[in-house]
């Protein structure tokens, strides 16, 4: 009985002093020997024991401290007593008890105290290993198509999205194909006054997320019976609303007053999070990651790490961008990093080609719809894989190019597949980060065929040979591509691989044409401007 008042005293730093007070009389004040025991490897255990000796100890006034003056020291009373309250009051004994307590090495007994108070509230924190995560839905704005079945059935064909660009004239520039969404309506998605005013990755991003939810299932009848506070959206996005920035700089030019009221909002990252969040009524984790091209993947993770912690029970996450404009092309361009085949635009994506001569831009969006995985089944949800981990590390050497040794990528796909509990033996599919630039392909691949190389089952493919290279939105577009190839059995192709780099052993990665794998589990890559590295982890749900 003691014990667990003792224990219910964690609450309040009143609560934590009287303890630390208690503590210090019973065993000398000062006694270091007992801090020390206390925070040895059985430190919870001890202390229970020691505060059952404090309370035990043949002192009236310790008694009257843990058990009978404040009872199960309720926060309402503490707070009363400091602020004078007569409800409860100390008595002299109390207040001569406390005074020696400070005067006789009561650092030592408060530090005690803190690490029990530490100790309890993670004692009281709800399990959450049990926690698993799988993907319900999807959702995919693309310049192969605008939903999951059709986009994924022209990467199966080896078909490729690099055109023209047709968004604005171009001819001044060096570079004038991308992997451009020709044809997009937000018709029914998106409310026709947002729709003029909006970034088009925020467009892009609230499209492809509520298409995530019509895919999960997730009518207004399902919605009703969310919790909309454990409900969260986390979409990220690598350059944000460019084209509104843009604008608002051309704007003012002219005058301040000509700039559109809504140019700083919706240029921000996490506005995108926040509108559909807003037109959703989720109240759940809402924010945005901006780390380059490895943008989706930590929203991916992160998305997942608050529904592992208890913290949502569902959430959109993702990425989007729409940077083919004149100052996103140009700036690419200043950076030398863009394929200049104009000429031959389907022919301009190809990684690991030793003909490559720099990525090609792309557009749009990816949202994965993660569920905690008893909250899918309670609902009836279809689950089209489960989640199984992922990590992050930084290469900490250049702003845009790879670690030579590939330290940073190795490490971070081994803390990967620790944090998914799984050995390299049982990834047998790899969606590759691969973006077809000279220096970054061979670095991944190299890191790869360390970790996987001897598996003989392994098989690699980069999905940017079709549609380029989606910046923020890589990883969830490649995310989906690879939840697909999970579903469906079959691993599209690696177009434009005519002339592998010396070293590549094509037998790692997949052909011309699609081909069948039964997946065990699969890992995507995405690395990004920073020496941002990122890995994430799927398998079949069983």
């Amino acid at each position: 009985m003691v014990g667990a008042a003792a224990s219910s005293c964690y609450a309040s730093p009143l609560c934590t002093w009287f303890v630390a007070a208690c503590m210090s009389v019973s065993h000398g004040g000062g006694d270091s020997r007992q801090a020390v025991a206390l925070k040895s490897s059985g430190r919870s255990r001890r202390s229970r024991q020691q505060l059952t000796k404090c309370s035990g100890s043949g002192s009236s006034v310790q008694q009257a401290l843990v058990t009978t003056s404040f009872g199960p020291c309720n926060h309402y009373n503490a707070l009363s007593s400091l602020f004078g309250s007569n409800s409860v009051s100390l008595n002299r004994n109390q207040r001569r008890l406390t005074r020696a307590a400070t005067a006789s090495s009561g650092g030592a007994a408060m530090a005690v105290a803190m690490d029990m108070e530490k100790e309890a509230m993670v004692d009281n924190k709800p399990p959450t290993e049990q926690r698993r995560v799988v993907v319900t839905g999807m959702g995919v704005e693309t310049s192969l198509g605008h939903d999951p079945d059709t986009f994924y059935e022209n990467l199966l064909q080896g078909n490729s999205g690099i055109s023209q660009i047709e968004n604005f004239d171009c001819s001044a520039f060096p570079t004038r194909i991308a992997g451009e969404i020709k044809s997009f309506s937000t018709e029914g998605w998106v409310a026709p006054k947002l729709s003029k005013r909006m970034d088009k990755f925020m467009l892009y991003l609230l499209t492809a997320g509520k298409k995530a939810l019509v895919d999960g299932g997730v009518t207004e009848e399902v919605m009703a019976e969310f919790d909309k506070a454990k409900c969260g959206v986390l979409i990220g996005s690598a350059m944000g609303g460019m084209k509104v920035f843009q604008d608002a700089i051309e704007a003012m030019k002219i005058s301040y007053k000509k700039m559109n009221p809504f140019c700083v909002p919706f240029a921000t990252t996490n506005m995108g999070s926040a509108m559909l969040a807003l037109d959703l009524g989720w109240m759940g984790p809402n924010y945005s990651i901006s780390t380059a091209c490895a943008t989706s993947n930590f929203c991916i993770l992160n998305s997942a790490n608050h529904i592992i912690k208890g913290e949502a029970d569902v959430m959109l996450c993702g990425g989007s961008d729409s940077v083919i404009i004149p100052i996103g092309l140009g700036g690419f361009v200043a950076c030398r990093a863009l394929s200049q085949r104009n000429n031959d635009p389907t022919k301009a994506s190809r990684p690991w080609d030793s003909n490559r001569d720099g990525f090609v831009m792309g557009e749009g969006a990816g949202v994965l719809l993660l569920e905690e995985l008893e909250h899918a089944k309670k609902r009836g949800a279809t689950i089209y894989a489960e989640f199984l981990g992922g990590s992050f590390t930084c290469d900490a050497y250049h702003m845009t190019e790879p670690r030579p040794d590939g330290a940073g990528v190795i490490l971070c796909i081994e803390r990967a597949l620790a944090d998914a509990g799984i050995s390299k033996e049982q990834i047998n599919y790899i969606n590759a980060h691969a973006t077809s630039t000279p220096a970054g392909d061979l670095k991944e691949y190299q890191a790869l065929a360390h970790c996987f190389g001897q598996n003989p089952e392994i098989k690699v493919n980069s999905t940017k040979s079709m549609i380029g290279h989606l910046l923020g939105a890589a990883g969830a577009v490649e995310a989906v591509a690879t939840v697909q190839a999970i579903r469906t059995g079959w691993v599209h192709p690696n177009i434009n691989l005519e002339s592998p780099d010396n070293g590549v052993d094509t037998n790692l990665l997949v052909g011309p044409e699609k081909e069948r794998l039964d997946i065990k589990a699969a890992l995507s890559n995405s690395f990004g401007f920073g020496g941002h590295n990122s890995s994430i982890i799927f398998a079949p749900y069983k």
